[in-house]
């Protein structure tokens, strides 16, 4: 039974906070207003005292399957997503193998149908040789083309100059890029190694994986993307120095947009000496001051969307030394609740949260009927409450990888419930599994 009614809730949405309650009926939001009746067979939801928000859409995760099963895959991390009110989730090409063909991709769609509980879409990955099938694909079901301009997993790379102009000028779906010199961190990393040899200490990686790294990058793809009009997503903006590339104002009327994502906000270059490899992301977290102007910049639009890079490695392998410390932290489950601690510190603005973790990759993507809290739109919903604490313990972690860098933070907030299509699949601690997510779609 989907049929439900959430009533007594503090509603954030589109710019505003209001009392009021919502009806859930066959899986959309069928009523919003200040005061609704009881209907035979609706299960009612006293949401007193919290905050009900559109579940937050992570543009920007990897579940790591197929290939890298061991360190996550679809079923267990849609679950963490799930248990932090992750509604939907757009997953990364870099598995293996990498998703560089149609076949690939709908190899795994097949296997989201069978396994996530949030709903999900995935990129397309771009190659140095296969142009030709980023020139065919159909925006109405693909929500962009992933352009990496430095070394990642498998064939993604992309180092010719004629490729990465054809992806740019021809690309029917949005280019989303990761932005990164990759002449500047090989050369980082060269000064690095004739220093330290094999024991580079982890504090070094925001200097191999340099800020000039990232704004050369980051200033190649805008230039670009200008050039030749393209839909172009710039993703996890990690320095302060990229900001200016950047406009703020409404997303709508943007080409060219920012992500930034949770760690960059809380962590700094001083916690490595207490983090070490388990903070080890790319591009690198950086200096303080680069954590405070994402946030004034993520506060005026100036950044659009905020997202997770939610990325599972094993323990044991994130103790290991420098070059081999694989990149990547698990996020997704405590996201919310990290960006949440902000809105408390009076940073950000409870309604700019939203926006940029629900609105905004909604508007982004053209995604259909999802993102906000309006009447015909699937529901797609997160109930936080901002009054009862979570202290992270490692037992409470979904992730495959079976750890979390929050563990011990105490946040001033939980996730209460998530409903995902109206099915409420996450309350009061538990998981109900019995109903998968769906495919997004896209309204282009």
């Amino acid at each position: 039974m989907n049929d439900s009614l959430i009533v007594n809730a503090e509603i954030v949405n589109e710019g505003r906070r209001f009392h009021g309650d919502v009806r859930v009926r066959g899986g959309r939001i069928d009523a919003v207003a200040s005061s609704l009746a009881a209907q035979p067979g609706e299960r009612v939801f006293d949401a007193r005292g919290r905050l009900l928000i559109p579940g937050m859409i992570d543009d920007h995760v990897h579940f790591r399957e197929p290939g890298y099963t061991p360190k996550a895959d679809i079923a267990s991390e849609s679950r963490a997503a799930i248990a932090g009110g992750v509604t939907g989730f757009i997953d990364m090409p870099n598995t293996n193998p990498p998703t560089l063909t149609h076949a690939l991709l709908d190899d795994k769609y097949a296997l989201a149908a069978r396994s996530s509980v949030a709903n999900y879409a995935f990129y397309f990955g771009a190659s140095n040789d296969n142009l030709d099938a980023i020139r065919t694909l159909d925006p109405r079901t693909v929500p962009g083309v992933k352009v990496f301009l430095c070394e990642s997993t498998g064939n993604l790379y992309v180092s010719d100059p004629a490729t990465l102009d054809g992806i740019f000028r021809d690309s029917p779906v949005n280019v989303v890029v990761h932005c990164e010199d990759d002449r500047i961190v090989h050369a980082n990393l060269d000064r690095a190694k004739a220093q330290y040899g094999d024991t580079i200490p982890m504090r070094m990686h925001p200097d191999i994986r340099s800020r000039e790294a990232c704004f050369e990058s980051t200033r190649w793809a805008v230039e670009t993307a200008r050039r030749h009009g393209t839909r172009l997503h710039v993703l996890h903006v990690s320095t302060a120095d990229e900001l200016a590339l950047f406009e703020s104002g409404p997303i709508a009327g943007k080409k060219i947009t920012a992500e930034t994502c949770v760690h960059f906000l809380r962590f700094t270059d001083a916690d490595y000496a207490t983090f070490g490899g388990r903070i080890k992301c790319n591009p690198a977290i950086k200096a303080a001051s680069d954590r405070d102007a994402l946030m004034r910049a993520l506060a005026d639009t100036r950044v659009d969307v905020l997202a997770t890079d939610h990325a599972p490695h094993l323990l044991e392998e994130k103790s290991r030394p420098y070059t081999q410390c694989p990149s990547g932290i698990p996020l997704i489950q405590f996201a919310l609740q990290s960006a949440l601690e902000h809105v408390f510190d009076s940073k950000l603005r409870l309604e700019r949260l939203v926006e940029a973790t629900a609105h905004a990759p909604a508007t982004l993507f053209a995604i259909k009927d999802r993102g906000f809290i309006r009447e015909g739109y699937w529901a797609d919903l997160t109930l936080l409450d901002p009054n009862t604490p979570q202290t992270v313990t490692r037992d409470a972690v979904i992730s495959k990888c079976g750890w979390s860098p929050f563990e011990g933070t105490t946040f001033r907030s939980s996730v209460a419930a998530t409903w995902v299509n109206g099915h409420l699949a996450w309350h009061d601690g538990k998981l109900d599994d019995t109903q998968l997510g769906w495919r997004l779609e896209f309204d282009r």
